[in-house]
């Protein structure tokens, strides 16, 4: 299973909005979702919080790629999300998400006993290329007990 496929078995919103795992390793993810009028906005592009989710789960796929194989002594944990909204979606919209600290660094830091915490950045994109969000999450590997 990859690591979109975790992410979109264990998330139902992740179904919901029907979105679809183009790549998903421990250097890059990208999700897609596709036009859909239920969940537009008041200018007939994806909603706001429907481009919030996209990016989310485009930054779990990135962290279940990356760090899966620590789920036996780690669960990974969302602990702040900033977005900005650039310019105006329209049709699919893209997430490319890309880790902000290297694996083995954040690994050592669970090693040593320690909580780590690393920045998830995203760019969300129309079809054309148009670049119409970036948002950037900082996650945590909260040791289990």
């Amino acid at each position: 299973m990859t690591a979109g496929e975790m992410v979109a078995a264990s998330v139902p919103m992740v179904r919901t909005l029907n979105l679809e795992f183009l790549e998903s390793t421990a250097e890059r993810a990208v999700v897609r979702m596709p036009d859909q009028a239920g969940f537009h906005n008041h200018l007939g592009g994806p909603h706001a919080g429907a481009m919030f989710t996209l990016a989310e789960s485009a930054s779990g796929a990135i962290v279940m790629a990356a760090f899966g194989d620590q789920l036996t002594r780690a669960v990974p944990l969302a602990v702040n999300a900033e977005i900005a909204y650039k310019k105006l979606a329209m049709g699919e919209v893209t997430a490319t998400a890309t880790l902000g600290r290297p694996v083995a660094d954040v690994v050592a830091e669970l090693d040593a006993g320690e909580r780590p915490e690393f920045p998830v950045d995203i760019r969300i994109q129309r079809a054309d290329g148009g670049v119409t969000g970036e948002m950037t999450v900082l996650w945590t590997l909260r040791p289990r007990a």
